[in-house]
């Protein structure tokens, strides 16, 4: 049986005969896939950008189509695949979204595939099966055993829709939410002393021991290879003295709302762990953003960013029961998620997680992010930070995906981008600078 390997964003792999099925989930990203049948040789390219936008674009020639098409094909000829014999399969390049100043211009997906195209046809390889465009996601799988490939669409599509509309009142939120598993106190307390900088470390660290499960998960982190200590790691007071103060607050925060995102994958979630991912991701791109041009406090905006979706753990287990219908219509059907909520339940997530985040007495800014993220025009006390949330939110829905049910509205992305000081010319610009790569793939077999 062939096991999966998951190839990132901005990579590729190429392998002879064995048994591993290569595989690219694929938004606004194109993936290619190519092979020599009768030499055993193929692989499989997961390109994030058409073209560097200048001659110093910061990531490796893998990361474009333009430069790394010519590596990869190098790649498999030199792996023993002869030219005559490839025939190549393409995917993914969904449009980034509807902007009123127009799709053509910004088709970063589009363009990507265009140049894959060409790419393969001044090399004279044929394309046997392409299935790009369109508004939401797919995976596109190479078998290297035997060289069959898959595209389909990334969700659980085929189910029947069996189901009935239920609506959730606010005195049912507040009931949901008493049983739920409750965040931990050392979480709540960073998230807290993030906003006043003024906290004590040893204090973190000493009621951070206290909880074995979060204790667990930031030794694990500070033994990754992230971090490649030159020895082990073995408590919680070594893994502060290693990282540093600013490290240890987000693993302590992050490992926190890990636990309490959990492991669905069947509601929100498109894999196991799929909210949390989406999430981690959003707060490490909201920092990014925070550091380049705002003047939000990168560890704040890591933070809302990281809460933004706390909503849908409160709603998920309804959003489950009835997982083909939402997957229909947000992805199909193009509505968005809130819309769609709003429709069968009633309310949506961003109302449920304004709630959650006051009973959780969370800092205003953070409750106001988490509140408007799909609209952040409607925040009035610290717009700057939900329109840091919101781009972060839509660029790791776009560009990394897979991981979680949702579609944001993209109609005033140009102006919801000048507020946080970038023109909206300069996206091709932020996706570049954006570590795609260090932000992972899941090693899961739920897809």
């Amino acid at each position: 049986m062939s096991s999966t390997e998951f190839v990132s964003s901005g990579s590729y792999i190429v392998h002879s005969r064995r048994n591993a099925k290569l595989t690219a989930l694929l938004g606004t990203c194109v993936g290619v896939a190519v092979y020599d049948r009768e030499n055993g040789v193929g692989g499989l390219f997961h390109i994030l950008l058409p073209e560097p936008t200048s001659d110093s674009s910061p990531w490796g020639m893998t990361t474009y189509a333009s430069t790394g098409m010519p590596l990869f094909l190098k790649e498999l000829l030199d792996s023993g695949a002869k030219r005559e014999n490839l025939k190549a399969i393409i995917a993914g390049g969904a449009l980034v979204g509807q902007l009123s100043m127009g799709d053509l211009e910004m088709d970063i997906g589009g363009r990507t595939a265009e140049i894959v195209k060409k790419f393969l046809a001044a090399n004279k390889i044929p394309v046997i099966s392409s299935e790009t465009g369109g508004y939401f996601s797919c995976k596109l799988t190479l078998d290297s055993e035997n060289w069959d490939y898959t595209i389909s669409p990334i969700g659980h599509t085929n189910d029947p829709e069996i189901f009935s509309f239920v609506r959730i009142s606010p005195l049912k939120v507040d009931l949901i939410i008493s049983s739920l598993k409750p965040v931990p106190q050392v979480a709540l307390k960073i998230i807290r002393t993030i906003h006043s900088g003024d906290y004590d470390m040893k204090e973190i660290a000493e009621e951070a021991r206290q909880d074995q499960v979060i204790s667990a998960k930031i030794i694990n982190i500070c033994n990754s290879a992230k971090y490649s200590p030159l020895q082990k790691i073995d408590s919680v007071d070594q893994a502060l003295v290693m990282v540093g103060e600013k490290d240890i607050l987000q693993i302590v925060v992050s490992s926190a709302m890990e636990i309490f995102y959990g492991e669905y994958d069947r509601g929100y979630s498109l894999c196991k762990g799929g909210l949390f991912h989406h999430a981690r991701s959003a707060a490490i791109v909201a920092e990014m953003l925070a550091l380049h041009k705002t003047k939000i406090s990168p560890d704040v905006a890591y933070t809302a960013a990281l809460l933004h979706d706390i909503g849908k753990v409160i709603l998920d287990q309804y959003v489950s029961n009835m997982y083909p219908y939402f997957y229909r219509r947000v992805h199909q059907e193009q509505k968005s998620l809130v819309e769609v909520e709003k429709e069968v339940l009633g309310i949506d997530h961003t109302q449920t997680g304004k709630r959650l985040a006051e009973l959780l007495e969370l800092p205003d800014d953070l409750a106001e992010a988490i509140a408007n993220h799909h609209h952040p025009e409607r925040s009035e006390i610290y717009p700057e930070l939900t329109h840091v949330v919101y781009v972060a939110d839509l660029l790791v829905s776009r560009f990394q995906a897979g991981y979680e049910l949702d579609r944001l509205d993209t109609d005033k992305l140009a102006s919801r981008m000048d507020k946080i000081g970038f023109n909206i010319d300069e996206f091709p610009h932020i996706v570049e600078m954006i570590p795609w790569k260090s932000l992972g793939i899941m090693d899961v077999d739920d897809y």
